[in-house]
């Protein structure tokens, strides 16, 4: 079971205020659960969800701990995103593509250099669409409309008048 990084939904104060930290980095998107899956949903339209699948499934393999659950979790990253009969397989230089008697003796590295040449072309190719995609603008947009609500104002306000007394 690879983990998407989708967690129980959270509040919508929550998911907006993520658009201007999503917006510094991509170390910083893929760090909110919330903003993974707007990622996702913006790279399934551009039919390329698989390389922030395979990101995660690279990060969730790290914190593995146990050889036999090491190979399980190494074989099925390898038959999902990296033979070539992968169901979902990710474009990564064919000089790199790993034999799968390495699969018999994993270690939490494994996949690093794959993974970082996959977070690349996310950071340099995807990343940049989706800080200009209707997906994160319409969120950005709704975001800064909630911060300059009455209530927000009101909010802030009342809290400076307890801490000014």
């Amino acid at each position: 079971e690879i983990n998407d990084g989708e967690g129980p939904p959270s509040s919508s104060h929550q998911t907006l205020k993520g658009t201007s930290k999503w917006a510094t980095s991509l170390e910083n998107l893929l760090e909110d659960p919330e903003g993974v899956k707007r990622f996702r949903e913006f790279l399934k339209k551009e039919f390329s969800e698989e390389n922030v699948l395979f990101w995660l499934a690279c990060e969730e393999f790290k914190k593995t701990q146990g050889k036999k659950q090491m190979q399980e979790k190494a074989k099925e990253i390898y038959t999902t995103f990296l033979s070539s009969k992968a169901s979902s397989q990710v474009n990564v230089e064919g000089q790199s593509r790993l034999n799968e008697t390495i699969l018999e003796t994993p270690h939490p590295l494994m996949f690093q250099k794959l993974q970082d040449q996959i977070f690349n072309l996310m950071k340099y190719d995807s990343y940049s669409r989706f800080l200009k995609s209707d997906v994160f603008l319409n969120l950005k947009k709704c975001e800064e409309q909630e911060e300059s609500s009455p209530e927000a104002q009101s909010a802030a306000k009342r809290a400076s008048r307890i801490y000014n007394t």
